[in-house]
């Protein structure tokens, strides 16, 4: 019986098996990248707001702490937005004029809200709890980033699950001592580990096994 198919044909089928595997993984690899990407976590892009404050003005020039105008976090599982009259109280006497701040002035004689654009969203099916998570040490700077640096705020970190696993597997590395949850540039004095172990006992703060559970973040 004669020979169906050329010798050359082996080497052909080796080769197209080969390639269909490097196409393969190299697009699982463009996945991945895109997937971790800005476009898709949208890390680093400046949200436009209504009014344009900047946290870099009055974090970083004016020293305002964060708990003048998110008073709940310490105690509550949301951050609020501080009303109108927070920013009033200041806006009163200083730049009372500005054209810029008009639609604040405007928001406070009509008792209307300020409908600004959300920075940080996490999905409807993840729990977070600003309370918790303050009065175990963990900094605002450690998720919201250098806000002192940012004229506009954006979002410093992806968000994803594997970021919030890296915390939840080792809070010894991020937390600090409560008297320092808002400072900006946070530095231990000594070697963070060996302080971060002493408050993850003093805060009781959960194991790693409880930490990462689903039901602690999905509920």
């Amino acid at each position: 019986m004669p020979q169906l198919f050329h010798h050359s044909t082996n080497a052909l089928a080796r080769s197209t098996l080969y390639g269909a595997l490097v196409v393969v993984g190299l697009l699982g690899w463009l996945g991945y990248q895109l997937d971790h990407s800005q476009y898709a976590t949208g890390q680093g892009t400046p949200r436009e707001q209504p009014v344009p404050f900047s946290h870099a003005h009055h974090v970083g020039d004016d020293g305002i702490d964060c708990l003048y105008c998110h008073t709940t976090v310490e105690n509550s599982s949301f951050a609020n937005i501080p009303p109108v009259k927070t920013c009033m109280d200041c806006h009163s006497q200083i730049w009372s004029a500005s054209p810029t701040l008009e639609p604040v002035r405007a928001a406070f004689r009509t008792n209307a809200s300020t409908r600004w654009t959300r920075v940080h969203d996490l999905p409807d099916f993840v729990y977070f709890n600003h309370g918790i998570h303050i009065n175990k040490g963990v900094g605002c700077e450690t998720c919201h980033g250098r806000v002192d640096r940012m004229p506009l705020v954006s979002q410093e970190n992806t968000l994803r699950m594997e970021w919030c696993l890296d915390c939840h597997r080792h809070p010894e590395q991020f937390v600090r001592p409560r008297k320092f949850v808002t400072q900006m540039g946070y530095h231990p004095a000594d070697d963070q580990e060996e302080i971060g172990r002493k408050l993850v006992r003093e805060y009781r703060i959960q194991d790693a096994r409880q930490l990462t559970s689903c039901s602690t973040c999905h509920r």
